[in-house]
């Protein structure tokens, strides 16, 4: 899996994500930290990478594209401010969201609950 972490998260959880074998990059990485979400949705999309945020603007722009790609895990409650927390329930949890995200979801992570959505949003 390939993981495109948004500026709403810390640089931090994408080195844990490539020390742990995964390809990951940050936005600032790649010069998008001040990039409009439309083109990191679009960065997104053309490497087949799933996007890491906190930023709920992300799924908004989901359902009016009605796309099934990319895939986006949205940190809530409280736990998009501890990168090693949200390592932690990443790598806990992504074996069995795995096939989830490869056919499209949109995958909300809270400290005690995970809820999961099948792309494209429809009414």
């Amino acid at each position: 899996m390939r993981f495109l972490i948004d500026n709403a998260l810390s640089p931090q959880l994408s080195k844990s994500l490539c020390d742990a074998g995964f390809d990951a990059l940050h936005v600032r990485d790649i010069e998008l930290q001040a990039a409009d979400d439309e083109i990191i949705f679009r960065k997104a999309i053309a490497e087949d990478r799933i996007i890491i945020s906190a930023d709920t603007d992300f799924g908004t722009l989901l359902a009016l594209w009605q796309q099934t790609k990319p895939s986006i895990i949205l940190f809530r409650r409280g736990i998009e401010r501890y990168p090693q927390q949200q390592l932690t329930l990443l790598l806990t949890n992504l074996p069995q969201l795995k096939e989830a995200l490869e056919k499209g979801s949109i995958i909300v992570i809270e400290e005690h609950r995970i809820r999961l959505r099948s792309l494209p949003i429809r009414e």
